[in-house]
């Protein structure tokens, strides 16, 4: 358990090809199919879709793994489930691997989905947040457990944060749109998205554009797994590669499919194909044009360790293991 505000936490092809594709297909016609599990951050929604998309189309069955989608939520922490090998790999976040390794969980970070952290400010065009600076005279509307996050923003930019009223609030878009507040503390693919399909407009403040560098939607395994179980990992990422590039080239398809998939969740379709299309510049970048899905470089890392530093969690980089990646981007 961490300091962050958990219910925000969990509020919401690019083929191989050659010899290497030829390589994991071999192995799906040949080899007995292996049962693992991927364990969700949260419910199933369309932050989710390219995994349905691998499992839909056989991205994974091609590569002999049967892959299990266990959603998470408010009493399904993603860590346990890792730890105990129940699931082969969790979707994370920087923050929360780097507190459960202080804790002495043996976690690595094997992909980054979200090169840029969703983490933003919302405000109406009447008042807008535009930059930090921006912030000191404001009501910002948000839980108290995510200040360490509103502190480290405003350390990275010289803003005092004395300056700033918080005013505790739900995790929901009503505050500011009754003025209640000038803004909220939120993540840039939900609230900005509740407001638009209302037909209210909005200003969206990406805290990454502003220093806050904090992988986010990242792949964890153990290290036992990636000692042990190498072959499985790099089969399920590269699903996973495949799956979310075909997300990025058919977002209908993408919004489609999950609600095919999940029509009892409550889902409806202006609010995930909205969500789906802010994803997309979060989870892809000329990085990962170059490299491929879910890289990164020490560079990343290092913005990384400095702001889990502000977070008071100290990591060192060899938290990030792109070993499995390098396999499957070949």
């Amino acid at each position: 358990m961490t300091q962050f505000d958990l219910s925000r936490r969990h509020l919401l092809g690019m083929g191989l090809g050659g010899i290497s594709a030829m390589a994991f297909g071999a192995r799906g016609l040949h080899a007995q199919t292996t049962q693992v599990a991927l364990q969700l951050s949260w419910l199933h929604s369309v932050q989710f879709a390219g995994s349905y998309i691998a499992d839909e189309r056989g991205f994974w069955a091609d590569r002999g793994l049967s892959v299990r989608l266990d959603a998470g939520g408010p009493n399904a922490p993603v860590e346990p489930p890792v730890v105990s090998g129940t699931a082969l790999v969790g979707i994370s976040a920087a923050d929360y691997t780097a507190a459960a390794v202080q804790q002495g969980a043996p976690f690595r970070i094997i992909g980054v989905a979200m090169q840029n952290n969703p983490f933003a400010i919302a405000s109406l065009p009447a008042n807008p947040v535009n930059e930090p600076k921006d912030l000191e005279g404001k009501r910002i509307g948000m839980p108290l457990a995510n200040m360490p996050v509103l502190r480290t923003l405003c350390t990275l930019n010289g803003v005092d944060i004395e300056r700033i009223e918080v005013i505790p609030t739900q995790y929901d878009a009503a505050p500011l749109v009754a003025g209640e507040v000038d803004c909220l503390l939120c993540w840039s693919t939900d609230l900005p998205v509740a407001m638009f399909v209302r037909g209210i407009e909005s200003v969206t403040m990406l805290m990454a554009d502003f220093g806050y560098t904090l992988h986010s939607q990242t792949y964890i395994a153990t290290d036992d797994s990636l000692a042990g179980r190498r072959a499985d990992l790099v089969a399920l990422m590269a699903g996973e590669v495949q799956g979310w590039e075909a997300y990025r080239a058919d977002l209908d398809a993408a919004t489609d499919l999950t609600l095919a998939r999940f029509p009892d969740a409550g889902l409806d379709r202006p609010t995930q194909i909205e969500q789906a299309r802010r994803q997309v510049p979060l989870m892809f970048s000329d990085l990962t044009d170059a490299n491929g899905f879910g890289w990164w470089t020490d560079d990343t890392v290092a913005q990384n360790i400095e702001t889990l530093a502000l977070l008071g969690m100290p990591v060192e980089a060899a938290l990030w293991d792109r070993s499995i990646l390098e396999e499957v981007h070949g």
